[in-house]
């Protein structure tokens, strides 16, 4: 049985993405760092977004029996946990405030999630909207 997504849930997922996103990225565009500081920081945003909704589809699919290969799943993974790790050691080494260190990290985490459960909303809802396989005796 396949259901639909709650809009309440929709928005709420595509809020924290936009939040996320939007605050790491005004963050950085207005810190005072030099330009290869913001870029490192925001290609670890966007390698960490396409990591997580990769991993998530990867994940759905195994679950729902389409095949996915070990090597790509492992990418996925292996992706997901480097975005994490490289901004942990960017963060840990910049000179910046605590607090400024604090932002990013939990705009980070807040994109990733919103990316893996908008995902994950378009997943179900496609799902809820495809017909009902018939069986084959029918």
């Amino acid at each position: 049985m396949n259901q639909k997504t709650s809009p309440a849930f929709v928005a709420a997922s595509w809020i924290a993405l936009a939040a996320g996103t939007i605050g790491f990225a005004l963050g950085l565009w207005r810190a005072e760092m030099l330009l290869n500081e913001k870029g490192y920081y925001f290609t670890v945003l966007m390698f960490g977004l396409f990591a997580v909704i990769s991993l998530q589809k990867s994940v759905r699919d195994r679950l729902e029996g389409f095949p996915v290969t070990d090597a790509y799943y492992g990418i996925c993974w292996f992706g997901t946990i480097l975005s994490i790790v490289l901004l942990a050691v960017g963060l840990f080494n910049a000179t910046i405030l605590p607090s400024e260190k604090g932002f990013y990290a939990f705009a980070f985490l807040l994109a990733i999630f919103g990316a893996i459960a908008v995902q994950k909303n378009t997943r179900d809802n496609l799902a809820a909207n495809r017909p009902p396989e018939r069986n084959q005796t029918d």
